[in-house]
């Protein structure tokens, strides 16, 4: 917890101020569903998960708990209004953050406050002795698709929503987010920045389309958090620069000529966004480069991805006095000669590797994670699993062909997920849509796929509402800071934190069908409290 924002004290004091309301050729990715790790099930009963026994939640922050004096609970029904809470705006005292935050299948966000033991054992216990990545935070990804729905709302609902997903007293405390580079499976429709054909020199490059449903986006989340890193990447390049000429599949061209004028075009992308204010600090090459699909798309080979980077793209950049990183992303396809070539190749190529920053992996590449950390560059997780798999993996929920689930077995599946990436040793983690309508569906007209999300729109009631995913999020994003470092817990399924100024956050699931009476070791003390059936305890304690 950054103490410029807010501040938490011993278990008791912190939870008289929050009770008191002061304001605290493959063709798709088949088959990869899961998260890819062992306990990857989506859980089970959906049942009530109220919390009860020691350190009962207080049930502070329900549906309708917005307005100034809120304890800054965005919780409530799953679909229903998801209140912000509190603010701290107008000069008053900083923001008492709970200690203890309890959420479960309809009950979620409730905060309240643990009771010390003095004998006992725990069944969880964090050793901050031991320590692991340091942690970058957490961000999402802005899609055309998103700002769409979100102008549909009122402009207090729409303020709401930016809130919730990028405000660190109020909401998830989003620090990162991902642009697409042209159209990605969620734009309004298929375009990139630069259609006309064979244009070298870049002279009919233009950002316009962005100014219509991106940028503003962009924008709305910098004006709630003006320190957000921004990175981007493209789904596909210009057609003409492309095998098939094609916006959805090909593979890219070769040839010099091509490779340079690629190479400018991401120049001229980043010095058209700071033109607009707007700080491109990385890019990646290509999203999935080898997965060619019915949406905007392109596959590259390890070699060229290699020569790419080395002769054209890193030195480029270089001599537009450019300070935008090369990442290595997003890879997601972990079948045989596939993205882990890619991985291969360009690692080692010594002139590649003079412009790598950094690698960005998504989907199935978890298990590359620790192939990559003797390298000691940032390893960032670049899209999470948007669930509801068309390809009905074993274990899953069954697809719904009609509209996103949005439900609490996502939000289990999301902290697996997350869990996994997390104990694997990447430095950040990024949602994929943060906002979309009720029914979800990208540009895959042959077979829509419905994908779940942070928030909705119903696009009839013109209604904001909060998925459980989002809770599952805000339950690590909202207290582990940048520049924590991850520490060692043994016992339970939890992650644990140690933010900059010492505050401990301690993540716990249940994926038992009753709530759990839980002892955490924490600090020297021991920690009593119950989580719901199904459900999450975060735990912040200094």
């Amino acid at each position: 917890m950054n103490t410029a924002r807010r501040s938490t004290t011993g278990a008791l004091l912190a939870f008289f101020f929050v009770a008191c309301g002061s304001s605290p050729s493959a063709t798709e990715p088949e088959g990869s569903g899961g998260s890819g790790t062992s306990g990857s099930g989506a859980g089970g009963s959906t049942g009530p998960g109220s919390s009860t026994g020691p350190g009962a939640s207080t049930a502070s922050g329900g549906p309708d708990a917005g307005g100034s004096t809120g304890s800054g609970g965005a919780g409530g029904d799953p679909t229903g209004d998801g209140g912000a809470g509190g603010s701290s705006t107008g000069g008053g005292p900083p923001v008492i953050e709970p200690v203890l935050i309890t959420s479960g299948p309809n009950d979620y966000w409730k905060t309240g406050a643990p009771t010390e033991a003095t004998d006992g054992n725990a069944d969880v216990t964090v050793n901050d002795a031991m320590t692991y990545q340091q942690w970058d935070g957490f961000g999402g990804t802005f899609n055309e698709a998103g700002w769409n729905v979100l102008s549909m709302l009122s402009d207090s609902e729409r303020a709401r929503a930016i809130k919730l997903l990028f405000d660190t007293e109020e909401g998830a405390a989003f620090i990162h987010g991902r642009i697409p580079i042209g159209a990605s499976d969620y734009a309004m429709d298929r375009y990139t920045l630069n259609e006309t054909p064979n244009d070298h020199t870049m002279a009919d490059f233009s950002i316009d389309r962005d100014r219509e449903k991106l940028i503003p986006y962009i924008k709305a989340a910098l004006a709630v958090r003006p320190g957000l890193h921004l990175w981007a990447s493209p789904w596909t390049p210009p057609t003409w620069m492309k095998s098939n000429g094609a916006m959805d599949g090909g593979r890219m061209k070769d040839d010099a000529n091509t490779l340079q004028a690629y190479a400018l075009y991401f120049a001229k992308f980043v010095e058209a966004y700071a033109d607009e204010g707007i700080t491109i600090e990385a890019i990646h090459p290509q999203n999935e480069p080898n997965y060619e699909t019915r949406y905007p798309s392109c596959t590259w080979t390890g070699p060229l991805m290699a020569r790419f980077i080395g002769t054209y793209l890193g030195p480029t950049l270089a001599e537009r006095g450019l300070t935008t990183e090369v990442y290595l992303g997003t890879m997601s396809n972990a079948d045989s000669g596939k993205d882990g070539t890619i991985l291969s190749a360009v690692t080692g190529d010594a002139a590649a590797m003079r412009y790598v920053k950094g690698f960005g992996l998504q989907w199935n590449m978890l298990s590359s994670v620790s192939g990559l950390r003797s390298r000691n560059l940032p390893i960032v997780q670049t899209e999470h699993k948007c669930g509801n798999y068309p390809w009905n993996p074993a274990g899953m929920p069954p697809f719904n062909a009609s509209a996103a689930p949005n439900d609490h077995a996502y939000a289990e599946e999301s902290w697996k997920l997350i869990r996994d990436w997390i104990q694997a040793g990447v430095t950040s983690y990024s949602a994929w849509n943060m906002v979309l309508d009720t029914a979800g569906k990208n540009l895959d007209s042959q077979r829509p796929w419905p994908q779940n999300a942070l928030l909705t729109v119903d696009t009839g009631t013109k209604k904001l509402n909060v998925t459980p995913a989002y809770h599952v999020f805000r339950h690590i994003s909202g207290y582990v800071d940048p520049g924590a470092l991850r520490v060692g817990t043994t016992g339970g399924d939890a992650l644990a934190f140690k933010n900059p100024d010492g505050t401990i956050v301690t993540i716990l699931y249940n994926a038992g069908n009753s709530a759990k009476a839980t002892t955490l070791g924490v600090a020297g003390k021991k920690l009593q409290f119950s989580i719901p059936a199904h459900g999450w305890a975060t735990v912040n304690w200094k």
